[in-house]
């Protein structure tokens, strides 16, 4: 195929890159603001030229073919690439402006992240945000974002990371609930509690907690498991905290989630001497992002800025 022909498949194969994103033309054609039917027939275009079929089309979806697999990696990196000049053109003149989309856990997202969004658009007037919520393990790479928050003890290898604090997890109950059932002082007590916790796997119930103790003789460990009990189960923090304040038991909450409650003393720390684990998300928390050689203005500045408010602070999450 000669430069001419090559080149003028460039865009086609932008294309045929978002629509295996997508999964669907649809979803392709709306993000690239054109008809589906225009999407169709760059995809029938490049599919002509390239000789061999990419795409098994269906009404709802798409499957790509084994052939266009080998394709998409092809397209995927030169668009990526494209991308990758348009930042490095930017850097040169210093200036952030444009979307930066971020993706956070839910709660993390509601509590932490967007209290932060105001005043970093002040700062940079002619850069926009995107906050993604999701509680699912989104790679920036994959999904076209620039910033991913996530829990893990780890950050994944492949991508760039930065510390932004940690996820710990307290037990809350209303003053209301605490004269009327009674404070505990060691976890094994809960189980004659009303407990408010997730519900997402079997064994949300048992809590599993550690003390930390220090004596002449040196630190050691005390651990407690028990198994609790409660009348509500919400895999919301939100509505766990709401649960909580309204007196239906002792629920278990990220810190970042039950912090202003608890300055506002609408509800109370239990067992706070306790760190109690639990599966969902906990831990070291990192900001990810591709390891690209060149960061755009408007990425490093919201980087800088979630840092300075949550890294630097060395406050917890």
């Amino acid at each position: 195929m000669n430069p001419v022909d090559l080149f003028a498949l460039m865009p086609d194969m932008a294309v045929f890159a978002r629509v295996v994103d997508a999964g669907n033309f649809s979803v392709a054609a709306r993000q690239l603001g054109t008809p589906p039917s225009t999407v169709s027939r760059q995809i029938k275009r490049l599919e002509e030229a390239l000789a061999t079929r990419l795409l098994e089309r269906s009404t709802r979806k798409v499957r790509v073919t084994e052939a266009g697999q080998q394709v998409y990696r092809y397209c995927r990196d030169m668009a990526a690439a494209a991308a990758a000049a348009v930042d490095a053109a930017g850097l040169s003149t210093g200036k952030p402006q444009g979307r930066v989309t971020l993706s956070a856990p839910t709660a993390y997202a509601k509590s932490v992240i967007h209290p932060l969004v105001p005043a970093f658009l002040a700062a940079y007037p002619e850069v926009d945000v995107q906050l993604v919520f999701s509680d699912h393990d989104i790679d920036p790479l994959e999904h076209d974002i620039d910033l991913v928050i996530r829990a893990t003890s780890q950050p994944p290898q492949g991508l760039a990371a930065r510390p932004l604090g940690r996820v710990r997890w307290q037990l809350c109950a209303s003053a209301e609930y605490l004269r009327a059932r009674g404070v505990p002082e060691h976890p094994r007590e809960l189980a004659a509690h009303d407990c408010i916790y997730l519900g997402e796997t079997a064994d949300d119930n048992r809590w599993r907690f550690t003390r930390h103790a220090t004596h002449a003789a040196g630190e050691n460990a005390e651990t407690a498991t028990v198994t609790v009990h409660g009348r509500y189960l919400a895999n919301h923090a939100g509505a766990r905290l709401e649960a909580a304040e309204r007196g239906l038991g002792i629920a278990a909450l990220p810190e970042f989630a039950a912090r202003d409650a608890l300055a506002a003393a609408s509800v109370q720390p239990v067992l706070a001497d306790w760190e109690i684990q639990v599966r969902a998300y906990q831990g070291p928390v990192w900001l990810l992002y591709p390891p690209n050689r060149f960061l755009p203005p408007k990425v490093r500045a919201l980087i800088d800025h979630l840092h300075a408010h949550l890294g630097n602070a060395g406050r917890d999450a």
